[in-house]
């Protein structure tokens, strides 16, 4: 004879646990700095699984040839950050003080210049900068990084680029990291109105704070 009872309280836990399941999922997709835009996921930019994948070792060897375009973005108190960029990748060379020279603006991507775009004003050092569209440019050293906006996100790599049209340098010191063999920003939220705007390749990461109206 069938209990139903039984498979009444068999169902009910079947449905908590597959709403708790998605609660996580939507909270991970969330915070998710690379593929969510704001409380959604977006679709993945040309290579985002494949660099991911290369990034996190599961990929053993780069055989991706140019570097594809990638995004990253969140959101911080009420202000969006969405960061749009090339991604090229290590494959054995010399990247920093080689392929990349010290003391240079370095568009900080390839092709056309990295841009980022944010909604509302940003505090980055002690500098406000308002709601637009910037070029991100380095200037990376040794031990010292000059991290640049610029206004003039239109260029091809810095061929176009002007000192005159930088709203803001500040410098930030390098880190050591993981191996990471293609490019790679993400943006972290630390709190309801602060963050950074980190930046790894090869064995370097750098992390630019920044706070936003609460």
């Amino acid at each position: 004879m069938i209990n139903t009872k039984n498979i009444a309280l068999l169902l009910l836990a079947t449905f908590l646990t597959g709403a708790c399941g998605n609660s996580e999922k939507q909270k991970k997709t969330a915070n998710n700095t690379r593929s969510g835009h704001g409380n959604h996921e977006m679709p993945e930019a040309a290579g985002y699984g494949y660099a991911d994948s290369l990034n996190d070792g599961l990929i053993m060897q780069d055989t991706l040839k140019g570097s594809p375009a990638r995004t990253a973005m969140t959101t911080i108190g009420k202000t969006h950050f969405h960061i749009n960029y090339h991604s090229p990748g290590a494959k054995g060379r010399v990247i920093w003080g080689g392929l990349v020279p010290y003391n240079t603006v370095w568009v900080t991507g390839a092709h056309t210049a990295t841009s980022l775009n944010i909604n509302q004003p940003v505090t980055i050092g002690a500098k406000k900068i308002e709601a637009g569209t910037y070029a991100i440019f380095t200037i990376p050293g040794e031990k010292e990084w000059i991290f640049i906006l610029n206004k003039n996100y239109r260029q091809h790599l810095a061929d176009d680029y002007s000192e005159a049209e930088d709203v803001l340098r500040v410098p930030v010191q390098p880190q050591e990291n993981k191996m990471t063999q293609r490019l790679t920003y993400y943006i972290t939220r630390d709190t309801d109105s602060t963050g950074h705007i980190n930046i790894m390749w090869d064995k370097i990461k750098i992390a630019v704070p920044v706070t936003t109206a609460k």
